[in-house]
């Protein structure tokens, strides 16, 4: 995963990666011998800007649909929040390539601390409407764009390859936990403090997450960042489509991750406006589902880091995607909220068998040189699907019902999971980097 002069440029064309013993000698020339320390340390700071992150984000998003029980005002908001996303995810991940990603992560911290605070001053000022959420949104997606593939693939820099699964799925069951926990603790606060309250507390939390990188945060600087930019960044940008052009995994990995995001949109972004409408507007029925689905969450991380999935990591994916397209089905069909709760519950225990193969694919497969533009373009993807998606989805629910909605697209994702299960390529991509080598020392 190194991008290493004129040999890394060859394979740049002719689509080959390193050997496993040259790969695993410039890592492990690239590691610190306290990696345990590092990632402690990279996942704490990490923890404490998400805490923060997530109250703000329910908060405005409880916000939204309690006072306008509107799908075209979540589509509005939804856009707000991933429209900046997309457009900078390309340029966001030629800059985690060209520079420093531990500073590009504290500096994108620092600027959406900014931005919060900015909008819980406005709020204090007594101009509480709803243009001030949507405006704080945009600007704290464009410090999301540009810290997201900084944030993937620094991993690779501070854990051995034998412990990317580990390390992503202790990352999926602590975030997990704290999507689990906050949510309960938005829901208080918003029961008895104003909105700005907890902007304040976000800006307290990504203010400690910076000092613990500042302080204790010691991660090499990967080998592109120290090369002198010989190239502009729209033609490093440009090399960066090529590169998934020329690998041949990477370019059907891209339309399945596209066409299930587009497909799970319903199921992830119109299910607290069916709650509201189908189950009642109690701000406790949206936390409780909240709290299921992160509480899932946080047990199929904790799963995933000590068992490791199945062999083949599409087989894992696979399977986390078949319990995602029924759990879809079923929440439209159910009327107890008590059993609503429960599924939400069983989808978030499949979604760390998804997200942390997921990733792992990349971290071993990617040159490292590449893997931030890598991750912004699938970001770009990602970011782009979902709002369109709701552009079709939302309007429709203002006539459809979300079950009916939700029913439909659930239905359509278990018809992907033959065709997914069919593509030799992206079972190939499953495949650990280590077999594949195993298999070739095999056949020669």
């Amino acid at each position: 995963m190194q991008v290493l002069g004129q040999v890394s440029m060859q394979m740049h064309r002719t689509g080959c990666r390193l050997p496993a013993l040259d790969r695993g000698l410039v890592r492990i020339s690239n590691m610190r011998t306290d990696w345990k320390r590092q990632l402690a340390v990279f996942l704490g700071g990490q923890s404490l800007s998400i805490f923060g992150s997530s109250l703000v984000q329910y908060a405005i998003m409880w916000h939204i649909t309690l006072t306008t029980q509107s799908g075209v005002m979540m589509t509005l908001s939804i856009l707000c929040g991933f429209v900046p996303y997309f457009l900078l995810s390309p340029f966001a991940g030629v800059w985690a390539d060209r520079h420093d990603r531990k500073k590009i992560i504290i500096l994108s911290d620092a600027f959406v601390a900014f931005v919060t605070l900015v909008a819980a001053l406005v709020f204090m000022g007594g101009v509480r409407d709803i243009w001030v959420l949507l405006l704080a949104q945009a600007l704290r997606a464009v410090g999301s764009a540009l810290q997201a593939p900084a944030v993937g693939a620094i991993l690779p820099q501070i854990v051995p390859e034998d412990q990317l699964t580990r390390a992503n799925g202790i990352n999926t069951a602590l975030q997990s936990a704290l999507l689990l926990i906050s949510p309960a603790v938005s829901g208080l606060l918003l029961s008895v403090a104003p909105i700005e309250a907890l902007f304040f507390i976000d800006v307290v939390t990504a203010a400690l997450a910076i000092g613990t990188f500042v302080v204790f945060l010691r991660v090499p600087v990967h080998e592109k960042a120290l090369q002198s930019g010989t190239v502009g960044y729209f033609a490093d940008m440009k090399l960066g489509f090529r590169y998934i052009r020329e690998h041949r995994y990477l370019v059907p990995y891209f339309w399945y991750f596209g066409a299930l995001i587009f497909l799970i949109t319903p199921a992830a972004l119109l299910t607290p406006l069916q709650v509201v409408r189908s189950f009642g507007p109690e701000v406790w029925r949206l936390t409780a589902i909240e709290i299921a689905f992160s509480g899932g969450m946080m047990i199929g991380g904790a799963l995933i880091a000590v068992w490791g999935g199945l062999k083949n990591r599409m087989q894992t994916m696979l399977v986390s995607h078949l319990v995602m397209a029924l759990g879809a089905v079923v929440l439209g069909l159910l009327e107890s909220f008590g059993v609503y709760s429960a599924v939400m519950a069983c989808i978030g225990i499949a979604m760390p068998y998804f997200n942390t193969p997921a990733a792992v694919i990349l971290q071993e497969h990617v040159e490292e040189g590449y893997l931030g533009r890598v991750y912004s373009i699938l970001a770009m993807i990602s970011t782009a699907l979902m709002p369109l998606a709701m552009l079709l989805f939302g309007p429709v629910s203002e006539h459809v019902r979300i079950e009916t909605i939700l029913i439909l697209s659930g239905v359509a994702l278990l018809g992907m999971v033959p065709l997914v299960w069919g593509s030799r390529r992206l079972m190939e991509a499953g495949a650990s980097v280590k077999a594949q080598d195993t298999e070739r020392a095999i056949v020669r």
